[in-house]
Parts: structure tokens; sequence; C-alpha cells
């Protein structure tokens, strides 16, 4: 298991390649391109196309642990919920930038922003907004806001985004996204839903010549994971697991 598994319901480790131009869309050049990645990873079976243009081929979801990959208009994608441990997620995601250049003509040019995304997500039924504004505090120059009368929290998601070179071309971005409307606070009836903690390196614009894909890859794993350890996980993923549990 990985270090992340007991920190939240789900963890997630996601790849997504934005690409300038469109990627092909011919039959074949699609059913090759996926039958080279179900040669590697023989349970993913299910294969699927939605929205008429993005391709989808995964593992069953019934275990609450697959895998997935996704070839999109102008975007690469590839994932794994609930992992066995990082190397097996990051070795599949180093099988799809391989195969990109060869079966999908992806040229290092082609890259509008490569991302590496950690994601944690806590099934809750109640206020997520409330519920991150207690976990986490609002900061000093927001704590009298939450003393209007009768006021309820109905949106705080709070997120930030740094820069990581001088170009500002790697980026990190720790974030949240909770799934709770006004309406529910209003009626106080909420279904239990995901409330989500996301951790994203990302590097943008075209590859240097002498850089590869798997390279640039492996540099923004290490990365997210960098923050995650040092940033997220006691600052935020273990506090807003204890609130949770006492609710």
């Amino acid at each position: 298991m990985t270090p992340y598994a007991s920190l939240a319901d789900d963890f997630y480790v996601n790849m997504n390649l934005a690409t300038e131009m469109e990627l092909p869309s011919q039959r074949e050049t699609i059913l090759q391109y996926f039958e080279r990645v179900q040669r590697r990873f023989p349970s993913m079976r299910k294969f699927y196309c939605r929205d008429k243009r993005d391709y989808v081929l995964e593992e069953d979801k019934d275990q609450g642990r697959y895998r997935w990959a996704a070839v999109e208009t102008k975007r690469l994608c590839s994932g794994q919920v609930n992992p066995p441990s990082l190397d097996a997620v990051l070795d599949q995601h180093r099988l799809i930038l391989d195969l990109a250049p060869a079966f999908l003509s992806v040229s290092p040019l082609d890259c509008e922003a490569l991302d590496v995304l950690f994601g944690f997500d806590f099934a809750y039924r109640g206020n997520h907004n409330a519920l991150l504004a207690e976990a986490l505090g609002v900061g000093p120059s927001l704590e009298r806001f939450g003393d209007v009368p009768g006021g309820r929290v109905i949106n705080f998601e709070p997120s930030l985004t740094i820069a990581c070179d001088e170009d500002c071309r790697v980026q990190v971005r720790v974030s949240t996204e909770t799934r709770t409307n006004a309406f529910q606070v209003r009626t106080g009836e909420f279904n239990e839903e995901q409330l989500s903690v996301y951790v994203t390196a990302r590097q943008y614009g075209s590859l240097d010549p002498d850089t590869t894909y798997v390279d640039t890859l492996d540099r923004l794993a290490t990365l997210a994971r960098e923050v995650v350890d040092s940033c997220v996980v006691e600052q935020i993923l273990r506090p807003l697991a204890r609130t949770i549990s006492l609710k």
C-alpha cells in the first residue's frame, strides 16, 4: 500500500498531457495504442467511447482499485485509484508517455502542459465548506466574517499556486473541491459526497530538446510528493480526517 492510503477514503495519482494539436482519432490508431497498453496491463479490459471523441480503457471498478487511461481530442490521460504503490502508478504513466510519440505522433514540441495530480477524497454527508473552514481555519483576516449573525458558510475552497522556477513554467498547486451547494445548506438535506484535496505539479510549454516526457513526469511526481509530505499531510489531510471523525 502507498504511504497515503490511510489518509483519505480514496487516493489516486493522475497524469494529464494537454497538447497544442489534436490527437489522432482514426480507428486503427486508437485501437493499436490501447492494445499496446492492454498488453502491459491485461486486466484493463473495458474499452468505450464517451462524448463521441474521448476513448477510455479501464479496469473493473468493483474492487475500489483500478487503472484507467484515456485519449481525448487534445489531452492524453492516465490514472490509478487506490494504487498498491507509487511505483506501480508511475510505471503506468511512464508507459503511456513512452507510447505516445510512436502511436499518437506526440512530439515534445506539442506540449501545452504536463501535470501530475495527487488526489485525496473524503466521503462526508454535510456541509463541505463549513467542514473545511472548521478543520483548516479561515485565517486571522477572515475570522470575524464567521461572526455575522445567522451566517453559514456556503463557499470555502482554499487553494494556493506557486511557481517553482524563474520562468513560472513549473508550478505546484494545492487546492480543495467541495460538492455542497446553497440549496443543500438551506434545506439541511445532504448526500454523502466526496470532498477532495488536490496537489498538482505542472509544467507548461514545449519540452527542452534533451528532455523526454518521462523525465518531466518523474520530476513533477517528485515535486508533488515533496509538497504532499511537507505541506499537506499534517496541515490539511490529518486535520480534515480528525474533524470528520468527530462529526
